[in-house]
């Protein structure tokens, strides 16, 4: 049987420190990606109102 060898998985500690998260900076910064996903969670939620208004009222 041939032994392969071990693998080591170090953990990362946090790139980010916890009070830069709601920073707004710009860039490719995680601090950009977060609030990118956030406006486009609050943009989805305004088109889906919208389509439900839209839809009640015709």
């Amino acid at each position: 049987m041939n032994k392969q060898p071990k693998i080591e998985i170090k953990e990362t500690k946090n790139f980010v420190d916890k009070t830069e998260l709601n920073l707004w900076k710009r860039g490719f910064t995680p601090q950009a990606e977060i609030w990118n996903g956030r406006m486009a969670t609050i943009g989805i939620g305004i088109i889906l109102i919208v389509i439900a208004l839209i839809s009640q009222f015709s």
